[in-house]
């Protein structure tokens, strides 16, 4: 998917009947004058005042913040009417798309992973790494599906691509039940695509069993810990048996995993630890420019670092 890009226009100037730019009033001999000669000819006179040049004035650049203000006001524009759809709403649901994608990439979601279709922005695919509990170590891939008439619809969808013993996940269809996250209502000025992520994540972590779509599991987990366990870790392992499997769609952006080979991945890991120690380093010099610790490391006790 494409970067979301802002764009501001440059002011619009006026030039006035005897002034300059923006001047609207009379400007004794540094305006432009047409009149009638005393040899009945027509003359054009220009002063000489610089006050008539134009100039482009450009904003700055904008930072990050200013782009995320300016990609929350787009998720918040309508893009439908009561009389229908506009016949430009298609370029709105576009970018109130890539405006959500950038407020996804800012709350750094910890093993949640998601790349837009390549064939479509409304099927996102994804995969979660579950890291602790009863699901730890799972390899879950899903696809997130987002109504055509976003954000005015109905609660974006999710599914599974392989089955998942989990209360909330219907065994034969493999949808999570999202809705109930959301009280059955998309609220547009409220709930992002981040939310549903984050309620996917939420749900490997605190299960719930009331209204379940697999009332199986949710019998199981209430009456019978042991063997809901042992039925969790048997999804686990079968998502570990299956992870280089190539995906189901032949879409480029389908997230695919292979073995780990070191003449290509090492330099990759190398660079991304070198990009966070440098970012460590950055941060340790702001903070000791900020003044004297007292405090030696390893303890809380104030004053326990003497003085130099």
């Amino acid at each position: 998917m494409k970067s979301m890009c802002c764009c501001w226009a440059p002011q619009k100037e006026q030039l006035s009947d005897s002034g300059g730019p923006g001047d609207s009033g009379g400007g004794g001999g540094g305006g432009n004058n047409v009149g009638n000669g005393g040899s009945g000819g027509n003359s054009l006179t220009r002063g000489g005042s610089t006050r008539g040049s134009l100039r482009k004035v450009l904003p700055s650049v904008p930072d990050m913040d200013q782009q995320l203000s300016m990609a929350a006001k787009m998720i918040d524009r309508r893009t439908s009417t009561p009389k229908g759809n506009h016949s430009y709403s298609p370029y709105f649901l576009e970018y109130t798309l890539l405006a959500e994608y950038n407020l996804l990439q800012k709350q750094r979601l910890s093993g949640v992973y998601v790349v837009p279709s390549g064939k479509s922005p409304l099927v996102w695919f994804g995969v979660i790494f579950i890291r602790q509990g009863m699901y730890q170590e799972g390899i879950f891939r899903f696809n997130l599906h987002i109504p055509e008439n976003y954000p005015d619809g109905d609660v974006p969808t999710v599914v599974f691509e392989t089955p998942v013993f989990h209360p909330l996940i219907d065994p034969e269809t493999l949808e999570l039940d999202i809705k109930r996250g959301f009280a059955n209502k998309w609220r547009r000025n409220v709930n992002h695509l981040w939310h549903v992520l984050l309620y996917v994540r939420r749900c490997f972590y605190k299960i719930e069993t009331t209204h379940p779509l697999n009332p199986e599991a949710a019998v199981l987990y209430d009456s019978d810990n042991e063997m809901f366990v042992l039925r969790a870790r048997a999804c686990v392992d079968a998502s570990k048996e299956i992870v280089y499997d190539p995906p189901a769609t032949n879409d480029p952006h389908a997230i695919v995993f292979s073995p780990y080979q070191p003449a290509v991945h090492d330099p990759v890991r190398e660079e991304m630890k070198k990009e966070r120690n440098d970012s460590e380093g950055s941060l340790k010099e702001g903070s000791s420019s900020n003044g004297l610790s007292w405090v030696k490391p390893g303890t809380l006790q104030i004053f326990s670092k003497a003085a130099s």
